[in-house]
């Protein structure tokens, strides 16, 4: 890789968008093997953006699309804002979820652009509570391996993933706390917070 890719550098950008979200009644309908076909497909659609070459304009479009189809948004962006999202109005929340995609995307669409030359392998799956979750593998060149953790639910009628975990660090826990963070600095206007994730990332 012409940029070696820093672990630590992702989970500094917010490894992580999510608190301990309820998933409804801990009745499991999803497999684990529906769950592991989801990731294969996630994982696949990463690595050949990796291996893609593209310019990183061209890349975070990709991640922004992956993000959108294999990715739980809606329940992502409100758990990133917290009990804020009560006080949203639809319209407000239409508009933060979109700005969430976006921000998203454009965040670790850089950072996984340093995978370049490595690759995300899925290891195993195993059911948890009222989810599945599907460990990888992350192979970079000249770096040790670190692991990456998919949590799968069906919870919105198709099956989607709704954290990655990377080294134990939660994408949306700490993206809650970056969101909370930029909401305080607004004095809790979320008009301006969406505002502010449209530039961001």
């Amino acid at each position: 890789m012409t940029n070696e890719f820093s672990r630590r550098s992702l989970l500094a950008t917010g490894t992580a968008a999510l608190g301990a979200v309820a998933l409804g009644t801990p009745v499991l309908a999803l497999t684990e093997g529906e769950a592991r076909a989801l990731i294969d497909r996630v994982v696949a659609d990463i690595n050949r953006v990796i291996a893609s070459g593209k310019s990183l304009g061209a890349m975070i479009g990709d991640f922004e699309r992956i993000f959108r189809t294999y990715a739980d948004v809606n329940i992502i962006a409100q758990s990133t804002l917290g009990a804020d999202a009560r006080r949203a109005t639809p319209a407000q929340l239409r508009a933060y979820t979109d700005a969430f995609r976006g921000y998203i995307a454009r965040k670790y669409g850089k950072r996984f652009r340093e995978f370049q030359g490595g690759q995300i392998i899925v290891k195993s799956v195993r059911s948890v509570k009222s989810w599945q979750e599907v460990i990888a593998t992350v192979n970079l060149r000249g770096q040790s391996p670190f692991e990456v953790r998919f949590l799968v639910s069906d919870r919105s009628g198709r099956d989607l993933f709704f954290d990655m975990v990377i080294e134990g660090i939660s994408l949306r826990l700490t993206e809650r706390q970056e969101i909370g963070a930029m909401l305080d600095r607004r004095n809790g206007n979320i008009d301006a917070l969406i505002s502010d994730l449209q530039r961001a990332g």
